[in-house]
């Protein structure tokens, strides 16, 4: 297990003084990107082999949204691994210990250099630290959108601040930009992601948004092709 400490800053706040979803999807993604650092017979590996790691689904649940100045810490762990895909819990709990989101999420095993999947050998696996799936409710990975009753919004542009060191639209700002379709009072209590195809800078993302019995589904869809699907129940 690899774990980070924050404290709910200014910066990440809403209006509200509550700690935004964007900014607890990037705590989350900064520990599972620094977890690497836990285990160097991977981070070779992947180094020698000029792989990474791209994130190809996340659910989460929020049990209680902290507020400004709370400390917080942040915890990712392994709970599986097969050659070209890692699934992982990711859960950020508050002072007392109490679980405040509670994650789970699938990686594919990507070569850098031709944007393909790549398999990690029986070694490498074998060397890393699988520990106990935590306790959630576990959804399908993948969203199913219906197959009518969409409403077409505005399109968005990826802009150079969306973009991170994959050189792709980072895997938070996809939220970011679907939570700016939801109503104002529309109060989320868990979500699903399925990422699909990278969206990369200068790309138009043309929004779909559907309603369903359980909240909204927004799909953002690049050339025609779904980049990443959002599902958000209230």
């Amino acid at each position: 297990m690899y774990s980070l400490s924050f404290i709910v800053t200014t910066s990440t706040c809403d209006s509200k003084g509550r700690l935004k979803l964007y900014s607890a999807l990037q705590m989350m993604q900064d520990c599972s990107e620094m977890w690497i650092d836990s285990e160097p017979i991977v981070k070779q590996y992947f180094a020698e082999h000029n792989m990474t790691q791209l994130l190809a689904t996340r659910q989460v649940e929020i049990i209680r949204v902290p507020s400004f100045k709370e400390k917080l810490t942040v915890t990712t762990s392994v709970y599986g691994m097969k050659p070209m895909f890692g699934f992982r819990n990711t859960f950020i709990y508050d002072e007392e210990g109490k679980p405040c989101y509670k994650t789970w999420s699938m990686g594919a095993f990507v070569d850098k250099s031709i944007g393909k999947l790549k398999r990690v050998d029986d070694a490498t696996i074998a060397s890393m630290n699988i520990e106990s799936q935590l306790e959630m409710n576990y959804k399908e990975r993948r969203i199913i959108l219906p197959k009518e009753g969409g409403l077409v919004l505005e399109p968005v542009t990826v802009l150079r601040s969306d973009i991170d060191y994959n050189q792709h639209l980072n895997n938070a700002n996809y939220v970011r930009i679907a939570m700016e379709l939801l109503p104002e009072e529309f109060d989320v209590k868990s979500l699903r992601v399925e990422y699909r195809v990278a969206a990369k800078l200068g790309d138009v993302l043309t929004p779909t948004i559907f309603k369903t019995d359980l909240g909204l589904i927004v799909a953002l869809s690049n050339g025609g092709e779904v980049s990443a699907i959002v599902e958000f129940n209230n």
